[in-house]
């Protein structure tokens, strides 16, 4: 049975910095929340998975970065061996429930 997944969509060209990278997720991942939503690797993890406003908890969605070229050199700063894109590649690829697609 084939599933229809919601798709959810970075869009690279609209920012160039990794808090830039937050304040966009926090627009796409987060729906009529009263609170802010941390800026870092283990809140964005968190928005992954889902119930807040956008997807449920661990709802398959299909997750698709565009620019992502654009935002692979931009977030190259490194930090515990490996670059911020790569750091946060590896965080949405430990997520089973998204179909993750770089464009």
């Amino acid at each position: 049975m084939l599933v229809n997944k919601k798709t959810i969509t970075i869009k690279g060209g609209r920012f160039s910095s990794l808090e830039g990278f937050y304040d966009e997720v926090d627009k796409v991942l987060t729906k009529n929340i009263e609170w802010a939503t941390g800026h870092n690797l283990d809140a964005f993890n968190d928005l992954l998975r889902g119930g807040f406003g956008v997807h449920e908890y661990e709802e398959p969605i299909r997750l698709i970065w565009e620019s992502s070229e654009k935002s692979k050199t931009e977030l190259s700063m490194v930090s515990a061996g490996q670059t911020a894109y790569q750091a946060l590649v590896e965080i949405i690829k430990s997520h089973e429930h998204i179909e993750f697609i770089e464009s």
